[in-house]
């Protein structure tokens, strides 16, 4: 165990979720409140490079990251392990992991995350075939494949295809939709690309599977979103939906660990309850509120 690790074991559960376990490069095993229990983590970002910058990123780009090729059959023995190491128990003697409640001890997903968005990397569809085989080879037919982005690049033809791998082998799209107008956009996830492409991809992807929805709201400095803005929030739901889109849940969360801006605070949580009645209300989607962001 890295001496990360041991300080990592001492933080309350799910306050901490490095990116690094043991020697591994690529995969990281954390314990999730949205998957429920385990998930394995894939980060194909090591270089830190994302096309949104986030007001609320928990990802420290003080200092300078490497740029690496990732060498896929190591990522594989690095998952194949990892999996090896949940499936048998063996993980819940390590320190990280060791006050796990007994209904998460189970492995949920892997999921393509990381210190960036996963779909930049250029060869994200060769990850997600390999990642698929491993599972397939395991007979491991209940594990989700989730994929975690901002839908930015859901549109690039080799992202297309791994979505095609991702529905073929009970893959999830967790997409992030943080704001209902662009002025909100522009302020919280600070990305050149463009509003209405992100919820053009939105739709496209939600009309060819239901996908889910992942939303994070704070305060900026010390002001929740004005109802407003909440509003239009729902609005874009609706006309997802409207266009022949499926979402199968709304998760709405907040910070949970030290954000990019001093000036971002985590909502009260009656403040993000109310944003989800108010969701609910609205849409008559279904609705999940987490305290946190894991």
């Amino acid at each position: 165990m890295t001496d990360s690790n041991a300080s990592q074991s001492a933080l309350p559960l799910f306050e901490s979720h490095p990116r690094t376990f043991q020697a591994n490069r690529w995969v990281y095993p954390v314990l999730s409140r949205r998957a429920g229990g385990i998930s394995i983590g894939v980060n194909l970002n090591l270089d830190k490079v994302c096309n949104f910058h986030c007001v609320y990123c928990q990802v420290d780009r003080s200092e300078p990251a490497e740029r690496e090729f990732v060498e896929i059959e190591r990522l594989v023995e690095e998952l194949d392990a990892t999996i090896e190491l949940v499936s048998s128990g063996r993980i819940y003697h390590h320190p990280s992991f060791a006050r796990t409640p007994e209904p998460m001890r189970r492995l949920c997903d892997v999921a393509f995350s990381g210190d960036a968005e996963p779909t930049t990397y250029r060869n994200f569809n060769e990850v997600v075939a390999a990642a698929a085989e491993v599972r397939r080879r395991r007979g491991l037919d209940e594990l989700k494949l989730v994929l975690i982005t901002n839908a930015s690049m859901l549109d690039r033809e080799p992202v297309r295809r791994a979505l095609a791998t991702l529905d073929e082998n009970n893959g999830e799209i967790w997409a992030k939709l943080d704001a209902g107008t662009e002025q909100y956009y522009r302020r919280v996830n600070r990305s050149g690309v463009r509003w209405r492409h992100i919820l053009d991809n939105l739709a496209a992807a939600a009309r060819a599977r239901p996908i889910v929805i992942q939303s994070l709201w704070m305060r900026i400095e010390g002001r929740p979103a004005p109802e407003s803005e909440q509003e239009a929030f729902c609005d874009r739901l609706e006309e997802i939906v409207a266009a022949g889109g499926r979402i199968k849940l709304v998760q709405l969360y907040t910070v949970a660990r030290p954000p990019a801006e001093t000036w971002v605070s985590p909502l009260s949580r009656d403040e993000l309850e109310a944003l989800a009645d108010r969701v609910r209300r609205r849409t008559g989607l279904a609705v999940a509120t987490f305290s946190g962001s894991g």
